[in-house]
């Protein structure tokens, strides 16, 4: 996948950054949006809870209600084929809060750029 291997860094910023913009609109259908960005057998591990394509399509009804603003900020990230390891932060406005989650990704991706499967290891930056 070429995509990736030019700027990693600016491969992973704009995957998450516009899956996330297009999450966010209400009026983009949840399963639509889902299958833009992922393949139909994504399979995300996230901090150890393991998340399909019907999970992640429930996914969006919580981000849709809660989360008002974003930003995602990487740190460092790199690519051998199909693979990306990065780390980033994601720095959100919820409706009640302020929070920044930093995330260590391990990703594969499809050769048209929507994410296959991935590992990620989060933790909620205090403060």
């Amino acid at each position: 996948m070429t995509t990736t291997h030019a700027d990693p860094a600016a491969f992973i910023q704009k995957f998450f950054t516009d899956f996330t913009t297009t999450a966010l609109d209400p009026q983009a259908d949840p399963a639509s949006v889902v299958d833009r960005f992922h393949t139909v057998d994504v399979l995300e591990i996230a901090d150890g809870v393991t998340i399909d394509r019907d999970r992640l399509i429930a996914h969006l009804g919580p981000i849709r209600k809660n989360l008002e603003d974003f930003t995602v900020e990487v740190h460092e990230a790199v690519a051998v084929g199909d693979r990306v390891a990065a780390r980033f932060t994601i720095h959100a406005v919820m409706r009640d809060r302020r929070v920044e989650t930093e995330v260590g990704f391990f990703g594969q991706f499809a050769p048209d750029g929507r994410l296959r499967r991935s590992h990620q290891v989060t933790r909620v930056v205090p403060g």
